[in-house]
């Protein structure tokens, strides 16, 4: 205990000095904490898509990425994008963020329901396989046949539809079902369904397992570039030979396809820092090759008719945020937020360190000085009686002195102000002494 109370500073002083402006200082910080910017929630909801499908395997690969960040990415399955598109515009709905197929919504309707475009993720093929003898060539020798689309709200049947059209068909010259991708894959196989069509990244078990069964072809958009030229949201692209089994040679030969791509679109309520995580998910997960695009073509801010959103733009332009690349994500978004409060209490620093170094050598200084006002009392209350009567009032002062004296040993210090201790001790010392002469003094006098 002796060694903490010989110390360089006092603790309480400083405390006393400090705790004031500190206490104004965390104030304004918790004040502009909630007011600045409201924290980002640490629950996202995602509409991904059919069980099984290439969005619900990504959206599983993203809520990995966002809890390495304390977020919890919630995933309700869907049947495809042109629901997760519904439920993203939804006021009503939880959903904030889904993967939508490009071609499923334009400028204008985004902007009415209020959604944004993160950027596109990869290409998305239309895949187009059917049994037959020989192979067919166009769109328009599945006249008569049994075609599944995928069910309501996955978006494929819209745009089958928009295929036929431009081959002078409509849907009443096929016969349309509406199975999920893997029943209606289990009927292909089973003879049930003469073609199946559905869209997914290349990644899908389903394109590739249809891939290596005899029997079942792969349609060949020859006409892919026309049909890019038709649909500006459509991509030209090639499967090239050998991709699936090199060493088999499958398949034998380059296909061409047409694809629309997955774009991950969110609403605009959606907060900022949210989507720069998102992002920065996007790049770690889709900027690998694949069979359709080259390395770092992905995440990408084109082939989207969804305006992009100016935090992606950001990202897309100078990628992530500058303190995110060295700080975790929560402090580099508190330091983000609360940018103003720091400038202002960095323009307040300057003069409160002027202020506040005195007024804590005042403190320590004025339990040594205000005795000094004391010791001038004894001195006057001897200096203004006569001679003859300082005998008295000297005893009464000597006393005084001894108990000035008493407290004035009681005191603590830091170690650096002891010279003002011991100087006020001996300056006790020298009162006493006078008075004691001036005792001396009136004694003498009495005995004369």
């Amino acid at each position: 205990m002796q060694k903490i109370k010989f110390t360089l500073f006092n603790l309480r002083d400083l405390l006393v000095a400090f705790g004031p402006i500190t206490l104004m200082v965390v104030i304004v910080c918790g004040v502009g904490y909630w007011l600045v910017d409201p924290a980002p929630p640490r629950v996202i909801d995602i509409s991904s898509g059919q069980e099984n499908g290439s969005y619900e395997r990504f959206a599983k690969r993203y809520a990995q990425e966002l809890q390495k960040n304390q977020i919890t990415l919630r995933q309700q399955v869907s049947q495809g994008s042109e629901e997760n598109l519904s439920r993203i515009s939804d006021p009503d709905s939880e959903i904030e963020v889904g993967f939508v197929r490009s071609g499923s919504s334009d400028e204008a309707q985004a902007h009415e329901r209020g959604l944004i475009s993160l950027g596109s993720l990869f290409y998305e093929p239309i895949w187009v396989f059917y049994r037959s003898p020989k192979e067919v060539t166009t769109i328009s020798q599945f006249k008569g046949k049994t075609v599944n689309v995928g069910p309501d709200g996955n978006g494929v049947a819209k745009l089958f539809s928009q295929i036929l059209s431009v081959n002078g068909m409509s849907e009443e010259d096929v016969s349309i079902q509406k199975l999920a991708d893997t029943p209606g894959t289990a009927a292909l196989l089973d003879g049930k369904v003469d073609v199946l069509i559905f869209s997914s990244a290349s990644d899908s078990p389903l394109v590739q397992m249809l891939l290596l069964t005899p029997g079942i072809r792969l349609f060949d958009f020859v006409q892919a570039e026309a049909y890019t030229r038709r649909f500006p949201f459509l991509s030209h692209v090639v499967l090239p030979r050998g991709i699936v089994d090199i060493g088999k040679d499958i398949p034998a030969r380059d296909y061409h396809l047409i694809a629309p791509t997955a774009t991950l679109v969110a609403h605009e309520s959606l907060h900022p820092a949210l989507m720069g995580l998102l992002l920065q998910a996007a790049h770690r997960i889709h900027s690998g090759a694949d069979w359709f695009s080259r390395q770092g073509e992905f995440p990408s801010d084109k082939y989207t008719e969804i305006p992009v959103a100016h935090e992606a733009e950001k990202f897309y332009k100078n990628g992530p945020p500058v303190l995110q690349r060295y700080l975790s994500f929560w402090i580099a978004n508190f330091i983000e937020r609360m940018w103003v409060v720091i400038v202002a209490l960095g323009a307040l620093f300057l003069p409160l360190s002027k202020i506040i170094p005195p007024l804590y050598v005042w403190r320590i200084r004025s339990r040594i000085y205000r005795w000094y006002g004391q010791l001038r009392l004894v001195e006057q209350a001897i200096e203004e009686v006569e001679l003859e009567d300082r005998h008295g009032v000297a005893e009464k002062q000597l006393r005084y002195l001894d108990e000035i004296e008493e407290k004035v040993n009681r005191i603590t210090i830091p170690l650096s102000y002891a010279e003002e201790l011991y100087g006020l001790r001996s300056h006790i010392a020298f009162v006493r002494s006078r008075v004691q002469a001036m005792l001396t003094a009136s004694m003498g006098q009495a005995t004369q």
